[in-house]
């Protein structure tokens, strides 16, 4: 359209009067240069013929702290919300109420050491979460982008994540 506008305009042709000449609309037209095809095809020859690599894949980073500590935030952000749907659809669908469930739990005589393990495992994803979610809002003032400053806080935030954890379970 835009082409099509600027040819109107350079020929000084108004569009409320009839054109006999077609030819108006395409003697200045440029041809495109390539296609999206043939840059792609391009990019690809290029890139083989150096040896390089498909993508950037795990293998050639060296992982680091907060490399890791942004994937397992991600992930734990998934997770949660995914527990979270799949329980208010249990809680919608199951034919009955909470303390049944509850109390199917205690019958099967798990011991306390299991039942502690499995609330460290459900308390260790929200509590990670919540303070690596803390840490990302600090980052949002513009505090703590310094690389000691980083990686100090997310040991603080993977410890502070463990004895939260381990207090909710055992305590």
């Amino acid at each position: 359209m835009a082409l099509l506008l600027r040819t109107l305009a350079r020929q000084g042709v108004c569009l409320s009067r009839p054109c006999v000449a077609r030819s108006v609309f395409y003697r200045h037209a440029a041809p495109m240069g390539t296609t999206a095809k043939d840059e792609m095809n391009k990019f690809w020859a290029k890139n083989s013929k150096l040896n390089r690599p498909m993508s950037p894949h795990l293998t050639i980073y060296k992982w680091s702290v907060p490399m890791v500590m942004s994937i397992t935030f991600r992930g734990t952000g998934v997770g949660l919300s995914g527990a979270i749907s799949a329980f208010a659809l249990a809680a919608l669908v199951l034919p009955e109420s909470y303390p049944y469930y509850l109390d199917l739990i205690h019958s099967l005589s798990i011991g306390p050491y299991l039942i502690g393990l499995a609330k460290f495992g459900l308390a260790l994803p929200v509590s990670f979460h919540t303070y690596n979610g803390i840490r990302h809002l600090c980052w949002d003032l513009g505090k703590g982008f310094r690389i000691p400053e980083v990686y100090r806080t997310g040991y603080t935030v993977i410890g502070l994540s463990i004895i939260t954890s381990l207090a909710l379970a055992y305590l």
